[in-house]
């Protein structure tokens, strides 16, 4: 009886495991991250977001890059300016971390 149980409670366990969020899978919850969460994963997972690093020029120069080649639609300006100030003072470049961004200029 003890062994069912136990078996019982490793898959209830493992299931609440496997449905929580990982790290990096949810955005930071500050003023702004609806906008974020709502234009970005409607394309993608919030990790590729949250895995990436760079101030407001950046961000402002992935939006543009995804309306170009994305198909990503035109974002009105506030709700832009909300984007990438939330992104800009959330996921801001840091000393450590992933290899520095590429150019612009040198993505596909």
């Amino acid at each position: 009886m003890r062994c069912w149980w136990a078996i019982l409670s490793l898959a209830l366990v493992s299931s609440v495991v496997a449905d929580t969020p990982r790290s990096g899978d949810q955005f930071i919850q500050a003023a702004g991250f609806e906008l974020v969460q709502g234009h970005c994963t409607a394309c993608h997972s919030a990790l590729i977001v949250t895995s990436q690093r760079g101030d407001a020029s950046f961000w402002l120069n992935t939006i543009r890059w995804m309306q170009k080649t994305q198909n990503l639609w035109a974002i009105p300006a506030q709700q832009e300016q909300q984007i990438v100030a939330y992104l800009a003072k959330h996921y801001a470049e840091q000393e450590w971390g992933r290899r520095p961004q590429l150019s612009p200029l040198l993505l596909p």
